[in-house]
């Protein structure tokens, strides 16, 4: 995890999805509150290509601070404040 570069890019998404509703469109078959929002979202957001910001939410959800899920075709993305929580203990105690 502490190898996985971090940019402003992923500490964007990261604050944007504190509060999907506000920064994102509410898609038509979930609701980005309890589902997250699509790569396609966070593409349009950030005026990247759906590739690019694919990568993105890959490395964070690798480095487990993004949870997924499935809705029809699509994954959505959304913060994982559990696991978010436990990495700002470890670096608070001087990890």
């Amino acid at each position: 995890m502490l190898r996985t570069p971090v940019t402003g890019v992923r500490l964007d998404i990261l604050e944007w999805l504190k509060d999907p509703a506000a920064h994102f469109p509410a898609p038509r078959h979930a609701d980005p509150v309890t589902d997250g929002v699509t790569a396609a979202a966070v593409a349009a957001r950030l005026g990247v290509p759906r590739p690019v910001a694919e990568r993105h939410l890959a490395l964070l959800t690798a480095i487990g601070v993004l949870r997924t899920k499935r809705i029809r075709r699509r994954t959505h993305y959304r913060r994982d404040e559990v696991r978010i929580a436990e990495v700002a203990r470890m670096f608070e105690k001087g990890w």
